[in-house]
């Protein structure tokens, strides 16, 4: 299948404001993953993270808000992101066809609770904060934002979230309900989810490294990326620009545990073989495979198990994960990974694993460790949650 057409992109993460300057720093080898600054928690000396660089007040700024708004965070990146996309998409009536919203969040306004929780009952002022807890207020801010008057959800599945939003989206489209569908996720680092991961015990506090032998765990990070969709119709009538295809798209639950995945990724193979039957595409076909690659035990085991069992040991295409630049992500992860998978296609370029250095024991498979260039056509994302929710996106040239 052809797919559904990719016209804008936005992102903003800890290596960069704007698609342009996360694409340099993924040219360049340069991580972002340092000691916590804008938390105050027990771990700032200890745990590193990939942290956006603006403060709220820069964010507000630039977005031109009230100065008595209530964004969180969250809503703060997820607008900034968001309202690029639009503009690289070229739209200018965001309401002029039929146009949706899906926007993918965990953590919501989070960090505000935290922030005002033991004055909610002193100080009047805070109060508005309140309302902005939940992820679907992120999501309504963002459509508020943009002027958009039309359909607006949100999807969160833990950190394959921003995948469903885009599966989501580009069904919408191909059913004839939408004409366009800006999706994709947002999450700010907030100290629940420090605490929470913590307290699973997964968190490095080195630099994460994916399928590494030795790897010990994940480095959280914050970062909102959405995509713009829009049908055939539109393309043609405009004569738009498409930067790339949503072609395929696969979704299944791993029925596992509720934070680990199957010894032998069985979600994670049902999703891959869902996407490539919607796709009508062979996984030789495959150039580049954007792995989910959390680095922790559990995941990379069972991921690359899955791979295995789609791919065969002897016929994996280039794999990294970008998970060493930005952190973890979770449900922004497969939004900015989105942008990455798009730009490999774009580019014609196999972004590194960073941090690499030992193959696992369990099987043979070495991830890309340095940038190459070479001709893609098309790229498989793999994000999965906890749930056991599992997800694949294929993206394909235009």
């Amino acid at each position: 299948m052809k797919g559904v057409a990719i016209t804008g992109m936005g992102i903003i993460s800890s290596i960069g404001n704007s698609v342009e300057e996360n694409y340099f720093a993924l040219l360049k080898g340069e991580k972002a993953i340092t000691t916590i600054a804008n938390i105050a928690t027990i771990h700032n000396k200890v745990m590193k993270v990939g942290e956006i660089k603006k403060t709220n007040q820069e964010l507000i700024d630039e977005l031109q808000l009230l100065p008595n708004n209530n964004y969180s965070r969250t809503a703060l990146i997820g607008t900034y992101a968001a309202k690029q996309a639009v503009k690289n998409a070229g739209i200018t009536s965001i309401n002029e066809y039929k146009t949706a919203l899906i926007s993918a969040s965990s953590v919501g306004g989070m960090d505000m609770t935290e922030k005002y929780y033991y004055e909610y009952f002193e100080n009047p002022e805070v109060v508005k904060y309140i309302g902005a807890h939940d992820g679907g207020d992120v999501a309504q801010k963002i459509a508020q934002e943009l002027g958009l008057k039309g359909m607006v959800t949100t999807i969160s599945t833990a950190c394959s979230s921003a995948a469903n939003a885009i599966m989501f989206g580009a069904r919408l489209i191909q059913s004839g309900k939408l004409d366009r569908v800006i999706v994709g996720g947002t999450d700010a680092l907030t100290k629940f989810t420090i605490n929470g991961f913590k307290t699973l015990m997964i968190l490095s506090d080195s630099y994460n490294s994916p399928f590494d032998n030795d790897r010990n765990g994940l480095n959280l990070g914050e970062a909102a990326a959405y995509l713009v969709l829009e049908s055939d119709v539109i393309i043609a009538k405009e004569n738009k620009k498409v930067l790339a295809y949503v072609s395929g798209f696969g979704n299944a639950n791993d029925a596992f545990h509720q934070t680990a995945s199957s010894e032998n990724g069985d979600g994670a193979f049902l999703a891959m073989q869902k996407a490539f039957q919607v796709a009508n595409l062979k996984p030789e076909q495959i150039d580049y495979i954007n792995v989910h690659g959390t680095a922790t035990p559990n995941n990379d085991l069972s991921e690359g198990r899955a791979i295995i069992r789609i791919f065969g040991e002897n016929n994996i295409p280039d794999f990294s994960s970008t998970k060493p630049f930005t952190g973890h992500t979770l449900a922004a992860a497969a939004a900015i990974e989105a942008v990455y998978s798009v730009l490999a296609i774009q580019y014609n370029v196999v972004f590194p694993n960073l941090n690499f250095k030992t193959p696992m024991t369990e099987f043979n498979m070495i991830p890309q460790t340095t940038l190459k260039h070479k001709n893609i056509d098309h790229v498989l994302s793999n994000s999965f949650g906890f749930g056991g929710n599992c997800s694949t996106v294929l993206f394909s040239k235009s």
